[in-house]
């Protein structure tokens, strides 16, 4: 396989227990996740919209194609990985212009949230076995 002279920026994403390793090459806006079209891979048309989130709001949709590769938890954490390593592949791409908008809908920002820790005495986190008098 040769080489193209293509230019690749490269972003990581993680949310919850997923990663995602992003690759961005100019083209026209094909998205490919584990080999998979986007379509194919992600069901649903929300989690389709999450991952292209960061390219529409930098109106750059059918400038670059995406490849990524995911791991780890559920789909909804894998789109949410995906999102956040398209978001910072393309702030390595054009930081002065794309910077601003992706900062300002919080494509950058780690979503930090993860699930809480089960508790000795308690069925789940929070919930606690049924309370009776007698």
């Amino acid at each position: 396989m040769a080489k193209s002279n293509k230019e690749v920026f490269l972003g990581t994403g993680r949310r919850k227990s997923s990663i995602a390793r992003v690759r961005l090459v100019e083209g026209n806006g094909k998205i490919t996740i584990n080999g998979k079209d986007i379509q194919e891979y992600f069901g649903e048309e929300t989690l389709r919209v999450i991952v292209k989130q960061p390219l529409t709001a930098t109106e750059t949709l059918s400038k670059y194609d995406v490849i990524a590769k995911v791991t780890g938890g559920g789909f909804s954490g894998q789109a949410g990985a995906v999102r956040h390593g398209i978001a910072r592949a393309l702030n390595e791409a054009n930081r002065e212009e794309y910077r601003p908008v992706l900062k300002s809908n919080g494509f950058l920002t780690r979503d930090s949230r993860m699930k809480e820790r089960k508790k000795y005495g308690l069925k789940k986190a929070r919930k606690a076995p049924q309370f009776s008098k007698r």
